[in-house]
């Protein structure tokens, strides 16, 4: 049997800052909850098929590539659950493999799109 999609993800007395096209964000006070679903966005539009498990693998890489390179500034705090506040211990089965605590950082406005085609 298939897992249910995550396509939105709603924490109780935790406020939601905003939510993007595959990322929901909440505040948690001095750092950030990054919750990636399991949307599905192309060329800026969120498409009506979610894909399970899509978020929990995005957000697995992501954390891989930044403890790979933890020699290099950034914003991950942590992506293991074991480690997430008390508070957010009776949400495991929504975040548990999809969330990570970040720093709160002051954005910078720029998007980089690549698209790129496989030949050979």
């Amino acid at each position: 049997m298939q897992p249910a999609s995550q396509i939105s993800i709603d924490l109780p007395g935790i406020q939601k800052l905003r939510s993007g096209k595959v990322r929901e964000v909440f505040d948690l006070g001095e750092t950030l909850l990054f919750v990636v679903t399991d949307r599905i966005s192309a060329f800026d539009v969120i498409l009506p098929d979610p894909i399970p498990c899509k978020g929990a693998v995005l957000n697995q890489i992501s954390a891989f590539w930044f403890k790979r390179f933890g020699e290099i500034p950034n914003h991950l705090v942590t992506a293991d659950f074991k480690e997430f506040p008390k508070n957010l211990q009776p949400s495991r089965e929504q975040l548990a493999g999809r969330s990570m605590i970040v720093k709160k950082t002051k954005p910078l406005p720029v998007e980089c799109v690549v698209r790129g085609y496989l030949a050979g």
